[in-house]
């Protein structure tokens, strides 16, 4: 049933599904798995010819698979007429039986199969499906695959297009549409926008008007035709449905799905690859933002109650000062501040990757929280930088963090103070270690010290903000505009005007269709808690 210019080993070596027609095959590529990333390699790789890579990112259920699959058979040039089809992507059976096929990164790559209908190798890099069952929890987590995959040094460096798989029968325009585009949009830097188009699957071969319309109400940034409309091809990839019924219609969407492959292999015949740095520095800034921001919340909760037990003490000490003076033993009840460990839940521990928070022991404080995914050990995790944390207050050596399934986090408890305690806290200099003022001065300025912490890790946050403005496609995305609020109110308490009218600029540019993304983002995350 072999068309004569396909191997006649591909079948020998692949395993039979069904007879048909199309009788079915199940490709057994070579399958390299590292964490939650996996290589599959069919073929092998000739230096001396060209690759092309393709990045798909879609919402679950788009039809990513169903297209890969009819990529590889274009690629290795499977006609309607052979009346075969192969399959690399793992079947319904296969994929109950391995639980992280949705979220992986997979890499397939397929050689040995160029001038036969394309002249170049494809490598294929499919992204975990947006709208996961897991929900946002689950979403969140595809930016850290994403930027080990592409900083990892076998990792992509290049892409040629990056696909936006879409249905052409999905006309929502709601929360969750909205939600998925401002998501995709968010992994990736300014210079990859010439590079994303649309994949249009499910079409009918008409202009797919609802996708388009959805594309435009995003403001999707991508590329575009001469007319300025994006650019989109279109599939219907049902090209290994049994024909014994329908087999007209099942003609007519292998004839559409025909034509789009030949559209979009050309256009990545005729693209320039796009290096990855950009899109990496906007993961990375992503993650150290949402690290940042989680970090200090924690931070200025801890720095305001400390502030409380600091102005109890400052408020003893001017009431009470002619006793305290006369009886070092005078006793005082405050509010002391310490910190404590507290579980958290849905980690996903595995043989190499985990989910976990990093902390550092020193200064107790989590410095990548929520979890860090992809890093085996604290110094790889993303904030570290130079084998130093950029997240805690001491800027601790990594060598100094854990990462384990527990959070810092700041309590309070009654406790009596007396003259002689409080001295040996805050006296710095023993030569004045019978002076009652020195002690309401290190606590005045320990108050001191605390605001000025507090307005330096408002800065970090800033600046994080700015440089995402500066790179990312999407720069006023969901997952930067829930720090917005938080960061304008701290920063007007600080009373830093020029910061919070930049902030408010970027505030009020975002559109609506950000807004609900952001709605539906806190209202699903609030329900995955």
């Amino acid at each position: 049933v072999c068309e004569p210019n396909l191997p006649p080993d591909i079948i020998k070596k692949s395993v039979w599904i069904r007879s048909g027609p199309p009788a079915v095959y199940q490709l057994r590529p070579q399958i390299e798995t590292i964490g939650n990333k996996r290589r599959i390699t069919f073929g092998e790789r000739n230096p001396t010819k060209i690759n092309k890579s393709i990045l798909l990112v879609g919402e679950t259920g788009a039809g990513k698979s169903t297209l890969i699959n009819a990529l590889v058979n274009y690629t290795m040039g499977v006609k309607w007429e052979d009346e075969i089809w192969f399959q690399i992507v793992q079947g319904d059976t296969e994929k109950k039986l391995t639980e992280s096929q949705t979220s992986d990164v997979i890499v397939y790559e397929i050689f040995g199969f160029e001038d036969e209908t394309l002249p170049f190798s494809l490598t294929i890099i499919d992204t975990p499906g947006f709208g996961n069952t897991e929900g946002i929890d689950h979403d969140k987590f595809i930016s850290p695959k994403l930027l080990d995959l592409f900083k990892s040094e076998d990792g992509v460096h290049e892409v040629h297009a990056v696909g936006l798989v879409m249905k052409a029968t999905d006309n929502r325009m709601n929360d969750k549409p909205r939600y998925m585009f401002d998501s995709m949009m968010s992994l990736f830097g300014k210079d990859l926008e010439k590079n994303i188009v649309a994949l249009i699957t499910h079409s009918d071969g008409r202009k797919p008007k609802s996708p388009l319309k959805a594309l435009e109400k995003a403001k999707i940034k991508c590329a575009k035709n001469e007319k300025n409309q994006p650019i989109y091809f279109l599939f219907n990839n049902c090209q290994d449905e049994e024909r014994t019924e329908e087999e007209e219609f099942l003609k007519q969407a292998n004839e559409i799905s025909a034509r789009g492959m030949k559209l979009f292999t050309a256009f990545l015949e005729k693209g320039e690859p796009q290096k990855l740095y950009e899109s990496v520095e906007v993961l990375r800034k992503r993650i150290n933002l949402t690290a940042c921001i989680e970090n200090l919340k924690q931070r200025i909760t801890t720095k305001e109650t400390k502030q409380t037990e600091l102005k109890q003490i400052q408020n003893a000490l001017q009431e009470n000062e002619e006793e305290m003076k006369r009886n070092e033993n005078f006793i005082v009840e405050i509010d002391e501040v310490y910190k404590d460990k507290e579980p958290v839940d849905g980690g996903i521990w595995g043989l190499v990757f985990y989910q976990g928070v990093v902390c550092c022991t020193v200064c107790e404080e989590n410095c990548h929280y929520p979890g860090c995914t992809m890093a085996w050990k604290p110094q790889h995790c993303e904030v570290m930088k130079d084998g130093k944390c950029t997240s805690c207050t001491g800027k601790c050596p990594a060598t100094n963090h854990v990462k384990e399934k527990y959070k810092f986090v700041t309590k309070t408890r009654k406790v009596q103070k007396t003259m002689k305690d409080m001295k040996q806290k805050y006296e710095k200099n023993k030569s004045e270690s019978e002076n009652y003022l020195s002690v309401l001065e290190n606590v005045e300025n320990e108050m001191k010290k605390n605001t000025a912490e507090k307005t330096q890790l408002l800065d970090e946050s800033y600046q994080h903000v700015v440089r995402l403005e500066q790179i990312a496609l999407k720069a006023d995305s969901a997952y930067t505009i829930v720090h917005l609020d938080f960061l304008i109110e701290e920063m007007k308490k600080e009373g830093d005007t020029a910061k919070v009218q930049k902030l408010d600029e970027m505030r009020r540019r975002v559109d609506e269709g950000t807004k609900r993304a952001a709605r539906y983002m806190k209202a699903m995350g609030g329900k995955n808690k």
